[in-house]
């Protein structure tokens, strides 16, 4: 089997109502191919598969993603496949084709455009049929009550979540796709008002219209492409259960599981993909960060964080890192479900 990097990466802004993206995404992804195809001088002919993540729901029509294939071209026709998921997932599904031989260059991409509809009440559909989903509880109310078991079990503080949001967006200032940024006081922000109890406006990532792209190589042929391909060395993804009360919300046992299958020990820098401030904590928990692995210095989902494409680009931004030469090992984290019920980890090093 033949080991895989990832070559070039490429997100579009993440914009609060992105007026000049339709549903399908199309309008953001053909810059972002544009843009990795002229990083790498590749053009779609050398594209061995393509692999998408969405969701039909989230973009209100059936079948959204075939309009987004429409970024590649009708023709002549590619081998192509979608996913339901964040396009994490995708690239996972890419990845293992590169591993066993199939192909030997790949191109993922994620997009979503939540501006939509009403993204906290959409996302109850990824709730139990039965029990969960017919109450509509929305995705902020769910993770409220996981911030509140945390606070109540003495794990973190409302003053640690806010500590959490200052950081993020002082890092997000150097990241010209970031949707929010600047410097705040943990003070300023605690005195603000609940938007769900524990939970204030800064606690949650904000809702965003974006998409993201990464293109994969073997490991020969990344070494054609680039100079600086960052070598995936693991990656791996777990599935918590999808009955909120079977589960201690306060522990993440599948990020802890994918973490150690994919060799999350001792990387410098780790993105990670955590919609709320208390769930950068249960990450760092469960992952087993050291305090001197530096976190999100993109910002992370809190400063940005478009649906279906913000897994995708923690990975990508993690890559990012050691193509750049800033990172030796890097961490991308996934999640997806309520309550980080689903998470995804990949481990890239430079060659």
């Amino acid at each position: 089997m033949s080991d895989v990097a990832i070559v070039a990466f490429a997100q579009a802004p993440c914009l609060r109502h992105n007026d000049n993206a339709t549903t399908n995404g199309v309008e953001m992804l053909v810059p972002l191919f544009k843009e990795v195809y002229e990083s790498t001088g590749l053009t779609k002919n050398d594209i061995g598969f393509f692999c998408s993540g969405s969701s039909d729901y989230l973009a209100g029509r059936a079948f959204s993603f075939v309009a987004a294939v429409d970024t590649i071209g009708a023709f002549p026709p590619v081998m192509e496949s979608h996913v339901e998921m964040d396009g994490a997932w995708a690239l996972y599904e890419a990845w293992i084709k590169i591993l066993t031989g199939q192909v030997d260059t790949a191109l993922v991409y994620g997009f979503g455009k939540s501006s939509a509809g009403n993204l906290r009440r959409t996302l109850a559909l990824q709730l139990d049929p039965y029990l969960n989903a017919p109450l509509w509880p929305d995705s902020v109310s769910i993770a409220a009550l996981q911030a509140r078991l945390g606070i109540e079990s003495g794990a973190w503080s409302e003053k640690e979540m806010a500590e959490i949001a200052v950081r993020s967006r002082a890092a997000a200032k150097s990241n010209p796709e970031a949707q929010v940024s600047g410097d705040v006081t943990a003070s300023d922000l605690l005195a603000r008002p609940y938007v769900s109890d524990p939970l204030r406006a800064h606690d949650c990532a904000p809702v965003g219209d974006g998409a993201a792209v990464v293109i994969l190589a073997s490991a020969e042929r990344a070494r054609e492409i680039t100079r600086n391909p960052a070598l995936i060395t693991g990656f791996e993804h777990r599935t918590d259960s999808g009955n909120l009360g079977s589960r201690d919300l306060t522990t993440v046992p599948s990020a802890t599981g994918a973490g150690l299958a994919a060799g999350a020990g001792g990387v410098d820098v780790a993105e990670l993909h955590a919609p709320f401030t208390h769930q950068e904590i249960l990450l760092r928990t469960a992952l087993g960060l050291k305090d001197g692995t530096t976190v999100n210095p993109s910002g992370g989902a809190l400063c940005g964080n478009p649906m279906f494409a913000a897994g995708l680009a923690r990975i990508g931004m993690a890559a990012r890192e050691v193509m750049s030469g800033r990172a030796q090992r890097a961490l991308g984290h996934a999640t997806s479900g309520p309550a980080l019920q689903q998470n995804l980890v990949c481990v890239m090093e430079a060659q």
